[in-house]
């Protein structure tokens, strides 16, 4: 594999083009009008304009990121993350135009992109599954029936769902036909798919997954778990690895089981498998995202290992060069996601000009992104700015870099959720470890935000006084001093 083209934009364009320039490949971008500036074009080797700006003329044209690769002569395609990167379609395209999938198989992504068709590959590997159906349900007494064997709270959920759209909380049997209603309707609007299951809701659950990797000769590993129970309308902002409350014991038996669910979609390739986790540690099998996660530098830097890297090896049919007895913990490691989102307005997206831009460095910073001062958020396309990462000797250590690195993180023309981030690290949930999914319905509201951008002002304000009063006094004359001039003149 020579030359890789990425069918991606911003910061994961960016971190696969320099794992690729590491090992010698050469790199061809592909953009949209919007991107015409874009850094991850500026970065790559080749670029090649596919459409206009809105992602379904450009990122989503599986025709035209094929006709760019065949144009380039790149003989391998990374999808990195979100647009076409769980699309079974394209992966059996680019294997029909010849060309290296960095990635599983179509029938994986398939498999695994579908929740009831996951349930049912997984149920024959003693996989831990919460209590429900695992079949559609589509007649609505017939579901209200099944929702109170089950017993309520139940959670209704599109089988080709994610990021939260097609998913109902019902508290009660009165509440459920309106909310399953919704929950249809939703999932036909975001997926084309109104197919929806009903399982047990778990209360104040943790969101815990697996990472894992797999070659294609039989190897599957385990490379430890990542805590994401830091959401907000069900997607991720804060993650950390390890889980602050996984024991060896337990992530030994998460990590199997993650093992397991790959083997039942004969996966090939860097994987992660999530799992709800109740109030007693029990563990429970959700889904299984068959491509490189968003948060993946967490696992990178708590194992040495580089998961791009990892996945071209494998793509190319090498062997994984280590045994799962190889892979330790060293360290932790914290990420915030930075969204151009503003947190004292329910998150909405608050795109603009980047009139300041000023990043942190030095000692366990990292930090993924794709934007440099002046430049403009493209409203077309999702609005994170980039992946801040710190890594330390332990979860202390981490957190007291990510509260020193948010403070060096300077951002004007776009509100972002860096403010959120200073909150989760200073809240004693957080540093305590106690804390679940519903981190922001239990502690978060603008008024913390506001009252900590107040404290902190007060504080820049009296520590200028401070040096001010301190260079004035050290300035002043003394008029009462006498005058060598006066006195010899």
């Amino acid at each position: 594999m020579k030359k890789i083209l990425i069918a991606n934009r911003g910061e994961i364009a960016l971190r696969v083009m320099r794992t690729a320039r590491k090992m010698g490949i050469r790199t061809v971008a592909v953009y949209s009008e919007a991107d015409r500036d874009a850094l991850h074009v500026r970065y790559a080797d080749e670029a090649v304009l596919i459409g206009p700006a809105p992602s379904s003329a450009s990122y989503l044209s599986i025709d035209k990121v094929i006709k760019a690769a065949k144009l380039t002569g790149a003989d391998g395609i990374h999808p990195g993350y979100g647009f076409l990167s769980e699309n079974a379609e394209f992966a059996r395209a680019v294997e029909r135009a010849g060309i290296t999938f960095i990635g599983p198989n179509a029938h994986s992504i398939e498999l695994m992109g579908s929740k009831l068709a996951a349930k049912e590959a997984v149920k024959d590997y003693n996989i831990p599954m919460v209590p429900g159906v695992d079949e559609a349900i589509i007649d609505v007494d017939k579901a209200k029936r099944i929702a109170k064997e089950i017993g309520f709270p139940i959670l209704i959920k599109a089988s080709a769902g994610g990021g939260g759209k097609g998913m109902r909380i019902v508290e009660d049997a009165a509440s459920f036909e309106p909310q399953m209603d919704r929950a249809v309707s939703e999932a036909i609007s975001a997926f084309g798919d109104g197919s929806v299951f009903i399982e047990k809701y778990i209360g104040s659950p943790r969101h815990i997954e697996i990472q894992i990797l797999a070659d294609m000769h039989g190897n599957v590993l385990y490379l430890f778990e990542r805590e994401c129970s830091i959401q907000r309308r069900h997607q991720k902002v804060v993650e950390e690895a390890p889980s602050a409350i996984v024991t060896p014991e337990i992530r030994k038996r998460m990590g199997a089981a993650a093992v397991r669910v790959a083997q039942a979609c004969d996966y090939v390739g860097a994987g992660t498998v999530e799992f709800l986790m109740d109030q007693d540690k029990n563990f429970y099998f959700l889904e299984m995202n068959t491509r490189l996660q968003v948060e993946h530098p967490v696992t990178e830097m708590i194992t040495g290992l580089d998961l791009v890297e990892q996945q071209i090896r494998v793509a190319r049919g090498e062997v994984l060069s280590f045994f799962q007895e190889d892979l330790k913990i060293t360290g932790h490691a914290l990420e915030l996601r930075i969204y151009a989102e503003d947190p004292l307005n329910d998150f909405l997206p608050s795109v603009g000009t980047l009139d300041t831009y000023v990043t942190p460095s030095g000692e366990g910073i990292r930090l993924d992104d794709s934007y440099e001062e002046g430049m403009t958020i493209p409203i077309y396309y999702d609005p994170m700015i980039a992946k801040l990462v710190t890594y330390g000797s332990n979860r202390e250590e981490a957190i007291q870099r990510m509260r020193e690195a948010i403070d060096a993180y300077h951002i004007k023309g776009a509100q972002t959720t860096l403010p959120f981030g200073k909150f989760v690290c200073d809240h004693e949930a957080f540093i305590s470890g106690n804390f679940d999914t519903h981190f922001i319905k239990n502690y978060y509201s603008k008024e913390h935000i506001l009252e900590q951008q107040g404290t902190e002002m007060a504080v820049a304000a009296k520590a200028g006084l401070r040096f001010f009063l301190e260079e004035r006094d050290r300035l002043r004359v003394n008029n009462r001093i006498p005058s060598s001039w006066k006195n010899n003149r």
